[in-house]
Parts: structure tokens; sequence; C-alpha cells
């Protein structure tokens, strides 16, 4: 939703209507998330995606058919030796979306927690199997689909999903969703039962973006702020010298900082997470090892440190001398980047971030850290 709510915004404006559709399910492989979003207005403007191309056209379709209907509706896309290539998935799997002909209704409060940075979690009914009573005028009407409801991290909610009992039901596992920072589906009964199924909740979690602390201010650092931005790192540049520590010198970072490393650790460290990433650009052992004692004990999902194999072998024995145990030196991603042989600041960067990729998603790829020889060998050599 949160690459979609300027274009959204902009319609509004416009005075036009827009309608939603979202990926709420994936069975088997999936082109895109569950959670991708798609915004069409109502003069056949598009924004986001919910497939990477696969079935755009075929929800395009189904959204506007929506303005006319006025009702939610759960569509299943799924491959199609006929039409893999019109409206199937050519990757084999099954994406169900809803596609919705309105705004969420805690949409106003969903946009402006996004644009604070705040964290929440947009809870949605996609799916309901509530058997009618027929004739039963005294029986509640059971959760309708695409209703919504918004909780924030100290459990206050907005919107509601059509049940009380389901809204606090809902209302927590909303926050063990936050807590975990992991979008998850959910099936209660039409009033928050357990071990019931009718009603299908898909809880998307909007975490606050990841933080990037790269030390060092050096041209390797220019590139690796920009491509860090471009997968929605919030970026802070942080170095010693006053001199090379400007605003003027890294336009696209958020936050540059004339400090020690240790000493910015010791002030932001404790918010540092397993989404968060520290790099070590600094190429001097009197910023680079104090960096890394500091990065090492915190919480960060990913530590790097720039330098040859002569260097880092230099760097561990200085490590070794400042306590650091040499299990714990097994967190340290150095040299840093995955052995693509990149020579650019440029080529680095890319290197450095996919092989943040790489660790987080938990797939096996050749990192410079686990090679040997020289890090850069002449082009074209094996």
């Amino acid at each position: 939703m949160k690459e979609v709510i300027g274009d959204i915004e902009r319609w509004r404006r416009a005075g036009h209507r827009v309608a939603v559709a979202r990926v709420v399910g994936v069975e088997g492989s999936g082109p895109r998330d569950p959670g991708a979003t798609m915004a069409v207005s109502d003069a056949g403007e598009v924004a986001g995606s919910v497939s990477g191309g696969c079935v755009e056209g075929a929800v395009v379709t189904e959204a506007l058919a929506a303005f006319d209907h006025g009702s939610p509706r759960r569509c299943t896309f799924g491959y199609s030796d006929d039409e893999a290539f019109a409206v199937g998935l050519t990757c084999g799997g099954t994406i169900h979306v809803l596609v919705d002909p309105a705004l969420p209704a805690v949409y106003d409060d969903l946009r402006d927690a996004l644009q604070h940075d705040e964290p929440v979690a947009l809870a949605t009914v996609v799916d309901v199997t509530v058997p009618g009573a027929p004739g039963d005028r005294d029986a509640e009407p059971p959760p309708a689909l695409g209703a919504t409801m918004l909780v924030r991290q100290d459990g206050v909610a907005a919107g509601s999903l059509g049940a009380p009992p389901l809204d606090g039901v809902v209302r927590r596992d909303a926050r063990g969703a936050l807590a975990s920072g992991l979008s998850a589906t959910r099936h209660y009964g039409p009033r928050g039962e357990a071990r019931q199924r009718e009603v299908e909740v898909f809880i998307e979690v909007f975490a606050p973006s990841p933080r990037m602390l790269i030390f060092g201010a050096v041209d390797f650092t220019a590139a690796l702020a920009k491509v860090a931005k471009v997968l929605g790192y919030r970026v802070t540049v942080c170095d010693a010298r006053p001199v090379f520590a400007t605003p003027a010198r890294f336009p696209m970072a958020d936050e540059v900082v004339a400090d020690r490393p240790e000493r910015h650790l010791a002030r932001v460290g404790r918010a540092l997470g397993p989404r968060d990433a520290v790099c070590v650009l600094t190429h001097d052992p009197k910023f680079d090892v104090p960096a890394i004692v500091a990065g090492l004990a915190t919480d960060v999902g990913y530590l790097g440190a720039m330098g040859s194999r002569r260097t880092h072998a230099d760097r561990t024995a200085r490590l070794l001398e400042a306590g650091v145990e040499a299990d714990v030196l097994a967190r340290v991603m150095a040299p840093i980047g995955l052995d693509i042989g990149a020579r650019t600041p440029e080529e680095t960067a890319v290197a450095i971030c996919a092989e943040i990729v790489a660790l987080r998603t938990g797939r096996s790829v050749p990192s410079l850290r686990d090679g040997k020889g020289p890090i850069h060998r002449p082009l074209g050599a094996g």
C-alpha cells in the first residue's frame, strides 16, 4: 500500500474514485508476496502491481468492474495451459486477490501512520464462509468481506471487522504480528472463536523502514547509500571527521553524523534489530575496530566490513586483542559483499546489498568472506 499512496492522494484530489486490489494469499510459487497492492482510478489510471505483469490486465478489469457492482470480490489466479500468458501465472502458483471498489475504511489513519513511519497492522476480512440462516431475523450478520481494522503497537485500534469479540481477538493477534514484524493470515469463527475457519483475516504488518548505518565517508559510501535507499532503507552516514561527514557530500542519506562510530552506536544501538544493517567502510583500524566491537554488541541483522583479506586478517587479530571471542566474529561479513567481481563503488554497493538480502532470506550464495585468493582478479579470469 505504501508505494501507491502518492498516486491515490493525487487521484483523490482530482475527485476520482479509487479501487484497491491486494494480494491476500499465495499458494505455491507466487510472483509477489501477500500485501502487494495495485490501485486503479475510475479514469483507468493504474499504480502498483500484484503479480509483476502476469495478471495485471485481468486485475485492472476486475477493479474497473468493481466500480459498477460496488462490492469487494475475492479473485483467484492460477496457472492455465490455455491462458498462462494472459490471465494465469507462468510461475505455476496461485494468488488470491481482494478487489475492493473503495479504499479501506481506515485508509486515512493508515496513510498518516505510514507517512510518519509508525508501525501498524492492517487487519482485513478476506474470505467469509459463514452459512446463511434464511428467515432467521435474529441471527447476527457475518463479518463483511473487505472490513478493516488498523491496530497500533499499544493496541489502540481504528475501524472494526463487524463484531466486538472478533475485533478483540484480531487486535491481540495483530499486536503479536507487529512484535514479530511478520504479516500473517488467521482463521476464526464469526465471533472470534478459536479453531474455527469461517472467517479468514489477513493481518498485514507495516514496519518502520529498516536502517542502514554506514561508517566511513568515502566514495563507496555514496554509492551504497544510493542503492540502500532504492531498497527502502533509512540511511545514516557517520564519520569522525567533520570535514568529510557533510550533507552536501551525501545528499542521498537521511542523516549525516560527524562522530566516532562507537559513540554513535552507543546512542542508537539498542534500537537496531534483525532487519537493520551496519556497514563499516572506514579502512582504518582506529575507526573500524571500535565500530565492529560496538556493532557486535547490538542485535543488528547484518554487520559487514570492507577491506582485503590481508586487511581483515590484521583487523581480526586486533579484534581478538580487544576481547572479542572468535565465535562472535563469525557474525562479521568481511571482506564485505558477494563475490560477483565488483570493482567500482556502484558495483560494490550492489554486491553488499545483495549479500544483505541473501543473509536475510537464508539463501546460499558466494560471499567474499568464504572465498580465497585476491578479491580483485583480472577481467576474464576464472
